[in-house]
C-alpha cells in the first residue's frame, strides 16, 4: 500500500499563471515570419556548405596525454631529434618457396615505388636479414614517407598500393599496411546514413499517416544536420577535431534532430485534435513539448562539454561538434519547425481531424492499449520491476569485463590489404611484431646498451631492436616486440611490468631515465586515463540533472529513480557492446571497445533519457496534481506519452542501429551501443520500469523535505494546454 501522507506543494492555481512563455513566443515569430524564418534556414545552410567547401577540412587526430608515460616519450623523442621523415608504410612479401627468389622482380617494384609523390625513402627487405622470417618466406621492405599518415594525400597512397599490388605473380602475395593504407582504403559507401532516412520515413509514415506529417520532422532535422556539419568543417581549422567527428556527427544529429522535431510536432498534433487552430496549436506544442526538448538538449550539452574537462585531446573537439550539432538541432525544432507548420498547418490539420473523426467511428480510445499495459503493470508492480531489472542486470554484466583501447590493422575486414598484411606480419615474425613499444633511455651508450640487455631478459619480451643513438647523441631508443598481440591482455600486462617493475631497476644500474612509449603504450594510456576520469564525469553529469529534476518537479525520490534507472539503460548498452565486440558474438572480429566510445555514449544517452522521463512523468505529475490519484495519474500519463515516446525511440533505434551497415568498426559499435540503449530505456523502462516504481512509490514519489521545498525555486517545464 502506498503512504497516505506527502509533502509536495500545490502549484499556483491556473488563473495566475501567464498565458504564455517565451518558446510560444518565439513560435508565433516564426509563424508570422514564416518566409523569413524558413530563408534565414536556407540562407545560413547556403553559407556554411559553401564555406566548408571553399575552405575545406583540417580534421586531425590528435591523442596525446600530457602527464603519461607516452606523451613523455614522445615529447623527449621529438626534443632530442629523430631520423624519421615521416610515417610509414610496410610492404609485405610472401611466398612458400621464398622470397630470395623473387628478388629481381621485388627490386624493379620498389624502385618504381621509389619514385612516386609521396615517398621518400624505401628499404628493401634484402638489405635487412631482420626484415626477412627465419623460414625465408616473408619479408617486408618499409616505404618512409615524406609527412605524418594523415597528412600525405590518399591518391598517392593508393599509387603505393597499385604500383605494389602489381608485382603480384603465381606463387608471390603482396600486401600493405600502416595507418597510410588503412586510411587510404575505401571505406563503403554512405549506406548507414541512406538505411537511416529511409527508416525514419517509414516510421513517420506509418505513426501520421500522412507524407507531408511525416516529412516535416524529418527536413527540420536534415536542416539541422547540415548546418552543423558546415559548422563543424569549418570549426576544423580552429580546434582540433578528429577525421571520424563527421559521421558521427550525421549519426546523432539525424536521430537527436527527428527526435526532437517528433515530440514537439506530436502535441502539435494533439493539440489540433482538442479543436485548436494551426497557429495556437503551434504555440501550445512549442511552449510544452518546446520546453522538454530545450531542457534534454542542455542536459546532452553539459555532458558532451564535461568531457572537455577530461583533457583527451581529440575527444575534446568530438564533444565540442557533437554539442554544436545538438544545439543546432534544438534551435531548428524551436525555430524553423513553427515555420514549417505554418506553411503546412491547413493541411495536416485536415489530415489530423480526419483521422480522428475515423478513429472515433471506430470507438477506438486514443492510447487505450498504453493504459491497459500500465493497470497490467499496476496489478503486479513489484514482480514487473524485479523482472525488468534483473533482465538489464543481466545484460550488464559483462560491461564489468570491457576492455577499453583502439582497434588496428587486425580489426579491419578479412578482404583488406591491411589486416591481410598485419596477419602475415604475425605469422612471419611473430604476433608482438605488430604492436612494438618503443623505449627511450636519457643516458650515454653504454647505458643504452645496458637498459637494451635488460629489456631483453623482461618477461613477456620476444626480442628487442638495437639501441639506436639519437642526433644529438642525448637518448637511446630500443624497439621492444612483444610476445603477446597489441590487443592481447598480455601486451598490456608487459608495459605495466615494464614500467613498474624493469625500468626502476635498470634506472638504477644504469643511471639513465627511461620512459616506455609508442603507439600500443598510447593507446594503453588513453585507455587508462579515460577509466580513471569516467567516475568523476559520471558523477558530475548525474548529479547536475538530478539537481535540476528536482527543481522541476519538486520530489527527492523522482531524480534519483531517474539517475538509476539511466545508468542502467547505459551500462545494458556497454553490457551488449562488450558481448558483440569484445566476446566476438555473431562472428564479429573480437577487439577491444575504443577508448572514447563509454563516455560518449553517456554523455548523449543521458540526455536522451532525461528527454523521455521528463516527457512521461511531466504528464503523470500534471495528472497527480488534477487529481491526487497516484495508480490514475501513472495510467493517464504513460497512455497520453507511451506513442510517441516508442516512435521516437524507434526512430532512434533504427536510426543508430543502421550504422551497423558501415564498415567502420568505430561506427558499428557507436550505433550499436546508442541502439541498444534507446531500446531499452524507450520500451523496458519507460513502459514497465517506471509505471512499477511510481506504482510502490505512490504519494511518496512527491515527497520533498519542507525545508527544502522553502528553498527551492519554481521551475516550471510545461504549461499546460490552458494556461
Amino acid at each position: 500500500m502506498s503512504p497516505t501522507r506527502a509533502t509536495a506543494p500545490p502549484l499556483p492555481d491556473r488563473p495566475d499563471r501567464p498565458r504564455g512563455g517565451r518558446f510560444g513566443a518565439v513560435a508565433g515569430w516564426a509563424q508570422r515570419h514564416r518566409w523569413a524564418a524558413l530563408l534565414l534556414w536556407v540562407a545560413v545552410l547556403a553559407a556554411v556548405t559553401l564555406g566548408s567547401q571553399a575552405a575545406g577540412s583540417a580534421y586531425k587526430n590528435d591523442f596525446s596525454l600530457p602527464g603519461t608515460d607516452s606523451q613523455a616519450a614522445t615529447d623527449l623523442f621529438t626534443h632530442h631529434g629523430s631520423a624519421q621523415a615521416g610515417d610509414s608504410v610496410e610492404i609485405v612479401l610472401k611466398d612458400g618457396a621464398g622470397i630470395d627468389g623473387r628478388k629481381a622482380a621485388v627490386e624493379r617494384m620498389l624502385a618504381e615505388v621509389a619514385a612516386l609523390p609521396g615517398v621518400a625513402e624505401v628499404r628493401s627487405p634484402y638489405a635487412d636479414a631482420s626484415a626477412v622470417s627465419g623460414d625465408g618466406t616473408i619479408g617486408y621492405a618499409t616505404v618512409t614517407l615524406d609527412g605524418k599518415a594523415e597528412a600525405v594525400p590518399k591518391e598517392d597512397v593508393s599509387a603505393i598500393i597499385d604500383t605494389a599490388q602489381g608485382a603480384e605473380a603465381d606463387g608471390l602475395q603482396v600486401e600493405l599496411g600502416g595507418d597510410a593504407v588503412r586510411g587510404a582504403e575505401e571505406k563503403g559507401s554512405p549506406t548507414a546514413e541512406l538505411a537511416g532516412i529511409l527508416a525514419a520515413v517509414i516510421i513517420l509514415g506509418l505513426l501520421f499517416g500522412s507524407v507531408v506529417a511525416a516529412a516535416v520532422p524529418l527536413v527540420t532535422a536534415l536542416f539541422a544536420v547540415g548546418a552543423a556539419l558546415g559548422l563543424i568543417t569549418l570549426a576544423s581549422h580552429v580546434f582540433t577535431i578528429a577525421d571520424f567527428t563527421p559521421p558521427i556527427t550525421m549519426l546523432v544529429g539525424l536521430g537527436v534532430g527527428v527526435d526532437y522535431a517528433l515530440l514537439i510536432f506530436y502535441r502539435y498534433r494533439h493539440e489540433l485534435t482538442e479543436g485548436a487552430d494551426p497557429a495556437a496549436a503551434t504555440r501550445t506544442a512549442l511552449d510544452a513539448a518546446g520546453r522538454t526538448v530545450f531542457f534534454a538538449g542542455c542536459t546532452v550539452i553539459i555532458a558532451l562539454l564535461g568531457l572537455v574537462a577530461l583533457g583527451l585531446g581529440s575527444l575534446q573537439g568530438v564533444a565540442l561538434a557533437l554539442a554544436l550539432t545538438v544545439l543546432t538541432t534544438m534551435a531548428a525544432s524551436l525555430i524553423l519547425l513553427p515555420a514549417l507548420l505554418a506553411f503546412f498547418g491547413r493541411r495536416i490539420q485536415r489530415h489530423v481531424l480526419k483521422h480522428a473523426l475515423g478513429t472515433k467511428a471506430r470507438g477506438k480510445v486514443e492510447g487505450s492499449r498504453w493504459r491497459s499495459l500500465a493497470s497490467a503493470v499496476q496489478r503486479r508492480p513489484l514482480p514487473s520491476l524485479m523482472v525488468a531489472v534483473l533482465a538489464l542486470l543481466a545484460l550488464s554484466a559483462p560491461a564489468l569485463g570491457m576492455r577499453l583501447g583502439f582497434a588496428d590493422a587486425g580489426n579491419d575486414p578479412a578482404t583488406s590489404t591491411s589486416k591481410q598484411a598485419y596477419d602475415l606480419l604475425a605469422e612471419g615474425f611473430g604476433p608482438g611484431f605488430n604492436g612494438p613499444l618503443v623505449v627511450l633511455a636519457q643516458g650515454d651508450e653504454a647505458a643504452g646498451r645496458d637498459v637494451r640487455a635488460g629489456l631483453a631478459k623482461a618477461e613477456g619480451v620476444a626480442a628487442v631492436g638495437p639501441a639506436i643513438r639519437s642526433e644529438d647523441g642525448a637518448l637511446s631508443t630500443v624497439i621492444v616486440f612483444p610476445e603477446s598481440a597489441p590487443q592481447d591482455a598480455g601486451t598490456t600486462d608487459l608495459v605495466h611490468h615494464l614500467r613498474d617493475d624493469v625500468a626502476p631497476g635498470l634506472e638504477r644500474d644504469t643511471g639513465a631515465e627511461i620512459l616506455v612509449g609508442g603507439a600500443t603504450a598510447a593507446s594503453q594510456d588513453f585507455a587508462e586515463t579515460v577509466s580513471q576520469g569516467l567516475p568523476l564525469f559520471v558523477a558530475v553529469v548525474v548529479g547536475l540533472s538530478s539537481l535540476l529534476l528536482m527543481l522541476v518537479f519538486r520530489s527527492v525520490l523522482i531524480p534519483l529513480k531517474a539517475a538509476l534507472l539511466n545508468l542502467l539503460s547505459i551500462s545494458a548498452a556497454l553490457g551488449a557492446m562488450t558481448l558483440v565486440f569484445q566476446e566476438g558474438w555473431f562472428g564479429v572480429q573480437p577487439g577491444p571497445i575504443e577508448a572514447f566510445l563509454p563516455v560518449l555514449i553517456f554523455a548523449i544517452v543521458f540526455g536522451l533519457s532525461m528527454d523521455y522521463e521528463v516527457f512521461l512523468i511531466s504528464r503523470i505529475h500534471e495528472e497527480w496534481e488534477r487529481t491526487k490519484d497516484h495508480s490514475l495519474a501513472v495510467r493517464e500519463g504513460l497512455a497520453s506519452t507511451g506513442k510517441v515516446i516508442t516512435a521516437a525511440g524507434a526512430i532512434m533505434i533504427v536510426v543508430f542501429g543502421a550504422f551497423m551497415l558501415s564498415a567502420d568498426r568505430m561506427l558499428q559499435q557507436f550505433g550499436l551501443g546508442l541502439a541498444v540503449a534507446i531500446l531499452v530505456d524507450a520500451l523496458v523502462i519507460r513502459c514497465l520500469i517506471v509505471p512499477a516504481a511510481m506504482q510502490l512509490l505512490g504519494r511518496w514519489a512527491w515527497w520533498l523535505p519542507a525545508p527544502l521545498a522553502r528553498r527551492l525555486p519554481r521551475v516550471a517545464l510545461e504549461r499546460p494546454a490552458d494556461s
